[in-house]
């Protein structure tokens, strides 16, 4: 038995997990009591995800499409095909074979602008994918020469908005600009048999307004090509609930503006679609980390940017929900004060700003939960410096028993 200090065993290894099947519990909190883990551990809670897909798809008049990217793992896309969904945002060929081998009767958008022609030809001839996005007039024919002349193809222009106050503005790698949509519209009519118009506001998107300027820009760009346009893509960029203090708009009130711009233009008759990623699956993962090191302000962690908490470093430097957890010793402070986190990583890129409200008296061996990290999480991990343990769970709700009456 090895040396046992501050509630780890110096010497133990990786937790070995069949990768089948995860343990379930009800109480985080008490699960990090009795197990005190070593490594950080990543939360799944497949009824909360059930739940998000049934809010999404009975509020929104059209299809609702997951972006698979967010978050590929087999459990999450499980959870929603049982919630509802049956459309699915690829960008990869690979997503694509993932959708179509857990639900093959699924409808597949490859949604990506820029496509390996192998890919399309994949996609269409094996996986029975008619649903393309392009932003670009060699996109186009690029499609066009690997498909040939097929009469099923659907086609979608992306066109850039300007840019809102998100999170990361989506509009500055993809997207046409008004003049060159209004020529792809032009050009795509001719080669598909639905044509759609779609967009991206930017991730995390806190204003309910910013999605009634992207559709008036499209609804503009449409009807200035002159050509007839069957749908609307508004994409995705619904927020998560980063900060439960204040908490986003609901996703009813994101529709409202929406069917309302819809509405004022005359053009209610679109077939719409969204692209909800981080919205629909932030609030169903969460991560458990534990305290290393405390120098001031500044936390060091088990798990950082190169783990389970890549945005919350520079490239979006989102700060997240958390709470600490004790394990024997003294009751944590009330006080709540900020803090910053630094992963276990060597590298200096691997800190996040925050700020982290957590109890003033903090330090090593205390747990944090790190709440709405089913988004961009667990499938940003990478083996960098050796840090990519990791211990996987399903955090699940206490089912109630039904009571039988005895029938006399």
């Amino acid at each position: 038995m090895g040396l046992t200090i501050m509630h780890h065993t110096f010497g133990a290894t990786a937790p070995s997990q069949d990768h089948s099947t995860f343990p379930q519990i009800n109480d985080l909190a008490r699960y990090i009591r009795d197990t005190k883990p070593r490594y950080p551990v990543s939360v799944l809670r497949p009824d909360v995800l059930m739940d998000k897909a049934r809010e999404f798809t009975t509020t929104f008049p059209g299809d609702v499409l997951y972006a698979v990217k967010c978050n590929p793992d087999e459990r999450v896309i499980q959870s929603f095909i049982a919630g509802g969904v049956r459309n699915f945002d690829c960008a990869s060929i690979n997503e694509v074979k993932l959708i179509h081998r857990l639900m093959p009767t699924a409808t597949i958008y490859f949604m990506h602008p820029v496509k390996a022609r192998e890919s399309i030809y994949e996609a269409y001839h094996h996986y029975n994918v008619r649903r393309f996005v392009l932003d670009s007039a060699d996109e186009l024919q690029k499609i066009v020469d690997v498909l040939g002349p097929v009469d099923d193809l659907i086609l979608f222009v992306r066109m850039a908005v300007p840019k809102e106050k998100v999170a990361v503005d989506f509009s500055a790698k993809f997207g046409a600009q008004p003049v060159l949509a209004i020529d792809l519209l032009q050009r795509a009519r001719g080669y598909c048999v639905k044509l759609g118009v779609s967009f991206h506001v930017g991730t995390h998107c806190l204003q309910t307004q910013s999605y009634g300027r992207a559709v008036q820009a499209a609804l503009d760009v449409i009807t200035a090509s002159g050509v007839h346009v069957d749908a609307l893509d508004i994409g995705g960029g619904f927020p998560a609930n980063l900060s439960p203090d204040n908490p986003p708009p609901p996703f009813a009130d994101y529709v409202a503006v929406v069917n309302d711009t819809l509405a004022r233009n005359g053009q209610s008759h679109l077939h719409l679609l969204c692209e909800p990623g981080r919205g629909l699956v932030a609030a169903g993962g969460a991560l458990v980390v534990r305290v290393e090191l405390r120098k001031g302000d500044l936390l060091y962690l088990n798990d950082g940017t190169y783990g389970g908490m890549f945005e919350g470093g520079p490239t979006a430097d989102l700060f997240y929900p958390v709470e600490m957890v004790r394990v024997g010793g003294a009751q944590p402070s009330s006080d709540l004060v900020p803090f910053r986190f630094a992963g276990p990583t060597c590298d200096s890129i691997d800190m996040m700003k925050g700020p982290f409200m957590l109890p003033a008296d903090i330090g090593e061996g205390d747990w944090i939960i790190i709440d709405q990290l089913g988004a961009y999480g667990e499938i940003s991990r990478t083996p960098f410096n050796g840090f990519d343990q990791v211990i996987k769970i399903e955090q699940v709700k206490v089912r109630q028993k039904k009571r039988v009456r005895r029938v006399a």
